[in-house]
């Protein structure tokens, strides 16, 4: 039973002055204890608690047991009568419940390297009743005095410092007031790097990074940066941010099996694990990793202190997140050139999820998010990339200076208390003399975006907006050799915009990605800048008309061959490997899916090999880039002799090493094409010995092309309790452009079973909605999935079917 919005109103306007007392035993080995002494004032005599799938529990409520607590609890609810309404209850509940493997409550993990155990509390959502029984959301924030109990030979990390520790139990200082979603514990052989720092306000405070135990030379290896990045952000967020640090420490960990790529928690945040990459780790990774932890410390504030009243306002803090993380992973710590990740990987979701029809404002109305199973479809593309390519137009217009002004007294104001959009705007509104509310109501309360298109009148070019709303943006001007000539910047409304200073020249608007809209261009600009895509200097440019190609194929104004054309003629020259991945990544689960007929999938398949050949002879002096081609090459060629002579060799040639994530690309291609058996696998496994190579052995068994395997693949995805990496590692081998043919039936048994999978929770509920059929669907498989849709399909799993029919039909 999800929350509902008038059930979260109703008890926030009657429960209010919470405490929490929490004592976690996670000694057990297949279930744990949970206490949660709960104060809090009510003006009603009832109310209720969340707790979700509690094996046993017990209730004592005024220091009196409740002998019917298990009458007063529906499996997800604990019903309270007969509370006073003069002073403040106390009700304690024990329980005893399950541990998950799906990465929703709290989680275990026993790692296949050396048969550590880890446990974690991955919460967000709905999910801290998975661990502790609670008022399960967000405006109900208060302070958590926590104490564990664990493995005597385990450290043990929380939200707040620790206070003492005896054997395995451990005492943390209470919190300031924060939602239950936000409370983490993790437990385990944790390998730690810690430091001790100062705050702006010159106060000590504690850091660490830390990670599982088969990492340690993985953290070892990047603490440096880590650490350097971590002190570069923290400072720049000093300088921007009025309001000091908000917790007493800051720890940072790689826990496995996380579902999010890395959570907010307050003072201790976590990633998932392969943000630490085994073997090396590439530039475009260190550079994302570093844009990460400053979106994770941007939440401090912005989500943490200050937090969102109801899930409408997701957008408010994970786009704030995500323009604060490149803006200050670049100014802050180093990392040049980010917005060029922007345009070429985050705003191509933003676009896509903006063109299907369970698009949404970017400010939902709280009334348009009536339950919490439908906030957690709103945690897409919208709320992350569009949100933030708003923040980015905002403080162009508005100006640096009073963006951040607005910033800071939202900030202040709402220090460790909710708050709503309305209030966001008020803030700002103070700051500026512009009309902030105009501007919300264009940008934010309406669903879509708009074309920047141009044309010539004569030879002069002439900007138009298809649309409603304002923007302001560089427009970018080039010869016909495509040699940078000027930039302007420009203010487009309702009226056209003629650029006669520009006369002749090609024109790219937008160009530094300072709106979100789609570009139209006139023949003689896109001529030019299609024949010599590859000459435009600027990467920032060049991602802009890269992101721009893909939004067209969807459109259906430029074609898959033609866009398969852009990428032999024009990316094996690209010199930036982060345009590289991310363009392939499009064709690769975008274009080729969804655009190219299943019979001439291997045809694609082959054009992208064959650009990244070409790409890769021609990188022989840049690592970079070559460690980029020969990822896309070892997924896509069908040269099994040059794949096994890399396994061989350790290496893709002279300098260039085979990092541990590219080798199991090979072995799965291998094993698509029928030159990697059950024994190749199983030996590549053994050699690997982690959970990586667990994983990476699963996708390339399923990935074989037998009806047998692709037997065994189906019936592991349908076991009872399988875990979210393993099911998703199935997924992504069972389902092979090139073997449509072979796959009819699984489209089918899909569409039947995954409602059921769906029902494990939302994170697992994502995960089925991520396993669609990755292959090019037929009518028939069309109409089957309409049908499928008419019947009864979780909320979050419906959500994603949507989405993926709109991207089909």
């Amino acid at each position: 039973m999800s929350l509902t919005l008038d059930e979260a109103r109703a008890r926030a306007a009657v429960v209010s002055s919470v405490s929490y007392a929490l004592d976690l035993d996670l000694s057990g080995t297949t279930s744990f204890r949970s206490r949660a002494l709960v104060r809090f004032r009510s003006d009603e005599p009832e109310t209720f608690l969340e707790l979700r799938g509690a094996l046993s529990v017990s209730l004592v409520v005024g220091g009196e047991p409740i002998e019917a607590a298990e009458a007063a609890y529906d499996g997800e609810r604990l019903h309270l009568v007969g509370l006073s309404t003069e002073t403040v209850n106390e009700v304690e509940v024990t329980a005893t419940l399950p541990y998950t493997t799906d990465g929703d409550g709290m989680h275990t993990f026993t790692d296949p390297v050396d048969g550590s155990r880890y446990v974690g509390a991955y919460l967000g959502m709905d999910n801290a009743s998975k661990v502790f029984a609670c008022f399960d959301q967000n405006d109900l924030k208060a302070p958590f005095a926590v104490t564990v109990t664990a493995d005597p030979a385990d450290t043990v990390l929380a939200n707040g410092a620790v206070v003492s520790r005896e054997g395995g139990r451990w005492v943390f200082a209470t919190t300031p007031p924060i939602p239950p979603a936000l409370l983490v514990v993790a437990a385990g052989a944790w390998h730690s790097v810690r430091w001790s720092g100062v705050t702006a306000a010159g106060e000590g405070l504690e850091f660490g990074w830390h990670a599982r135990r088969s990492l340690a030379k993985e953290l070892d290896r990047d603490a440096a940066e880590l650490r350097r990045t971590t002190e570069a952000c923290f400072a720049h967020y000093a300088d921007l941010i009025d309001e000091p640090y908000p917790f007493d420490s800051y720890d940072q960990v790689f826990v496995p099996g996380l579902n999010w790529g890395a959570q907010e928690m307050p003072g201790c945040v976590t990633y998932r694990d392969e943000l630490l990459p085994r073997g090396a780790i590439t530039d475009t990774q260190r550079a994302v990793r570093a844009s990460i932890i400053a979106h994770e410390m941007s939440h401090m504030w912005f989500g943490d202190s200050m937090t969102m009243t109801w899930w409408e306002d997701t957008w408010l803090q994970e786009s704030f997140a995500d323009y604060m993380g490149y803006r200050v992973a670049e100014a802050g710590a180093g990392f040049s050139d980010l917005r060029v990740a922007v345009e070429i990987r985050s705003k191509p979701w933003g676009y896509r999820s903006d063109s299907r029809r369970s698009t949404h404002p970017v400010a939902p109305l709280a009334e348009d998010v009536p339950d919490v199973d439908t906030a957690a479809t709103i945690f897409d593309g919208i709320s992350y990339a569009k949100g933030g390519a708003c923040l980015v137009q905002l403080a162009f217009w508005l100006g640096d200076e009073e963006f951040m002004a607005g910033v800071n007294r939202h900030l202040t104001r709402f220090r460790f208390a909710n708050a709503t959009l309305a209030d966001f705007v008020e803030s700002l509104a103070e700051c500026s003399t512009k009309d902030v509310r105009g501007w919300v109501d264009a940008w934010l309360r309406r669903p879509g975006f708009d074309t920047i298109s141009v044309r010539r009148s004569e030879d002069v070019p002439v900007l138009e907006r298809e649309g409603s709303r304002p923007h302001a943006f560089t427009v970018a001007a080039y010869d016909s050799s495509l040699r940078f000539v000027t930039s302007t910047r420009v203010e487009l409304g309702a009226e056209p915009v003629a650029l006669p200073d520009l006369a002749g020249l090609v024109v790219v608007p937008n160009a530094g990605g300072e709106t979100f809209a789609a570009l139209r261009f006139d023949a003689e600009s896109w001529q030019a800048l299609a024949g010599g895509l590859s000459a435009v200097e600027d990467p920032l440019v060049r991602a802009v008309l890269w992101s721009s190609a893909a939004l067209r194929v969807r459109s259906r104004d430029l074609s898959a061959d033609d866009h398969l054309g852009l990428v032999e003629d024009h990316l094996p020259t690209e010199t930036r490997a982060e345009i590289i991945e991310g363009v392939v990544s499009e064709v690769r689960s975008e274009v080729i899916p969804r655009r190219v007929a299943a019979s001439r999938a291997a045809g694609a398949v082959a054009r992208v090999a064959s650009a990244a050949a070409a790409g890769l002879r021609a990188s022989a002096d840049d690592e970079q880039r070559a460690l980029a081609w020969a990822s896309t090459l070892a997924a896509t060629s069908a040269d099994a002799g040059m794949l096994r002579a890399w396994l061989d060799t350790g290496r893709v040639g002279p300098g260039v090493p085979l990092l541990p994530t590219t080798r199991w690309e090979a072995v799965v291609r291998l094993a698509s094409l029928g030159e990697a058996d059950a024994r190749f696998i199983a030996a590549e496994r053994d050699r690997d010995g982690t959970v990586e190579g667990e994983l990476g052995a699963l996708r390339a068994l399923a990935a074989r092309p037998s009806v047998a395997a692709k037997d065994a693949a189906w019936e592991a995805m349908l076991a009872s309790g399988v875990d979210n990496r393993r099911f998703g590692a199935l997924a992504a081998g069972l389902w092979i452009p090139e073997q449509a043919h072979l796959l009819r039936p699984y489209v089918d048994a899909y569409l039947a079973e995954a409602p059921r999978l769906a029902t494990r929770g939302q994170a697992f509920a994502l995960e089925v909605g991520r396993a669609f059929p990755a292959i090019a669907l037929d009518d028939g498989q069309i109409d089957a999935l309409r049908a499928a849709l008419a019947g009864d399909v979780p909320t979050v799993l419906r959500r994603s079917w949507e989405d993926h029919l709109d991207d089909c039909a």
